[in-house]
């Protein structure tokens, strides 16, 4: 374990997320048995999952959801708890990289949109209190060449998206942050925040009020098809359905190969400040957003819902680390962005798997007979829930028209099986290219 810096640590520091505070994972949450029957079962208790088990229940269809652990220990409650509505989708600057097609980028821009209006739907109908907001969102230009990029990829946005997006240049970029670090970059009014463990701890008890069965501690041990269906097997016993999703995401393992080895699990790290100087605070992030960057290994942050801390994460380290050192380079990367947080000390430090595709998309579909979604690629809370809802209307046969992300190829690479030890190769590549093109923008060659 890495030695903590007292002048970097808050003396109570802790390595769970500072979101816990609020609603904190527990094994009581859930029942211990599987029951014999169901029509589908989901393996996975994350936001895919809960939000099909909720759209699967409120149609009258029986169904289990298998938590390995207990309910929402995992990425569900870690994030950033930024909402978009398809500005991600492809990541990149021009995003949507391998795609071509004019009308299939307009089809995925247009139907990723949905996942925010899914979103807010469910938060109203459900009574969900998590600190919901449409905030916006500022994406801040790491170089010059990347605000001209980001131009391109506004306009995309609202032709396509309605994102509602616009650029702001570098000399008006303290309207929405105390700092000079970028070379301005794009406003999207269509966003918003919320607070992920309270958000999730409302979307768990609305599939349970709803009728969804929910087991916690029951990791899936195998999937078998048989006549009519499937068999799961858990340690907490078989259950026979019709129907299975996996909503596994970042923590996809053994028992569906297919999908391991299309999925790449990421880390991603947080930490949480301690309670700042309210004056401070306020002048930081005066309107609220959640801030972005183009850059390859990106941050992203904002403040606290109660606006006394800020909450900054981003891939210092592709892979799991000790808390303390990612802790150590977060504040390093945030003291970049705002030098007046120097002496801030670190009150929570934490990290949860996310999951990228090869071709950086969103995905949902069947493999082997099993439907699936993932690989949102770190803009999951939204999107998540969207390909949840749409999988579980799938799987209905309510003749919902199939969406642009339903069945597209999920690609794999040759020699891959879900153990991702490139990682820390990609991870420092990446962080060399960073390193240039800033060094080229200071001067004044990007």
């Amino acid at each position: 374990m890495a030695q903590r810096d007292d002048r970097l640590f808050h003396p109570s520091f802790s390595t769970d997320p500072w979101w816990w505070d609020a609603w904190r994972p527990s094994m009581e949450r859930g029942r211990r048995d599987v029951p014999a029957r169901a029509d589908v079962a989901l393996v996975g208790g994350g936001l895919a999952s809960l939000n099909a088990a909720l759209e699967l229940a409120r149609a009258g269809t029986s169904c289990v959801v298998l938590e390995a652990k207990a309910f929402g220990i995992g990425a569900s409650t870690r994030n950033g708890g930024a909402v978009s509505a398809g500005v991600n989708v492809g990541k990149g600057l021009g995003g949507l990289r391998g795609v071509e097609d004019e009308a299939e980028k307009r089809a995925l821009l247009t139907d990723a949109a949905q996942a925010l209006d899914h979103l807010e739907a469910v938060i109203a109908r459900e009574g969900i209190d998590c600190d919901y907001v449409r905030s916006g969102r500022f994406s801040g230009a790491f170089t010059p060449a990347h605000y001209r990029a980001q131009e391109k990829q506004c306009e995309r946005l609202n032709a396509f998206g309605g994102s509602e997006a616009r650029m702001l240049p570098r000399e008006r970029q303290r309207e929405e942050m105390a700092s000079d670090f970028y070379f301005g970059g794009m406003l999207v009014d269509r966003a918003g925040k919320l607070h992920p463990a309270k958000y999730y701890g409302g979307l768990l008890a609305a599939a349970e009020r709803a009728g969804a069965v929910l087991v916690s501690g029951a990791p899936v041990e195998a999937l078998a098809r048989e006549a009519g269906g499937w068999r799961v097997s858990t340690p907490c016993g078989e259950l026979r359905v019709e129907k299975v999703f996996v909503g596994t995401n970042g923590y996809t393992g053994k028992v569906t190969p297919g999908l391991r080895r299309r999925a790449i699990p990421v880390a991603s790290h947080m930490i949480a400040t301690e309670e700042l100087d309210p004056a401070l605070a306020a002048s930081l992030i005066p309107n609220g957003r959640t801030l972005g960057e183009t850059k390859r290994v990106l941050c992203y942050y904002r403040l606290s819902p109660d606006g006394k801390r800020v909450l900054f994460g981003g891939r210092p380290r592709f892979t799991e680390v000790a808390p303390e050192t990612s802790a150590r380079l977060l504040h390093e990367l945030m003291v970049e962005r705002f030098p007046q947080l120097a002496g801030a000390r670190i009150a929570n430090g934490w990290m949860g798997n996310l999951a990228f595709a090869f071709d950086q998309l969103p995905h949902m579909g069947e493999i082997d007979g099993i439907h699936y979604a993932m690989c949102c690629n770190g803009s999951g809370v939204g999107m998540l829930g969207w390909l949840g809802q749409q999988s579980a209307r799938k799987m209905l046969g309510g003749g919902n028209r199939q969406n642009a992300f339903d069945g597209r190829p999920f690609p794999r690479q040759a020699f891959y099986g879900g153990n991702p030890w490139f990682l820390p190769i990609v991870g420092a590549w990446y962080r060399h290219l960073d390193r240039k093109d800033r060094r080229a923008a200071e001067r004044g060659e990007g």
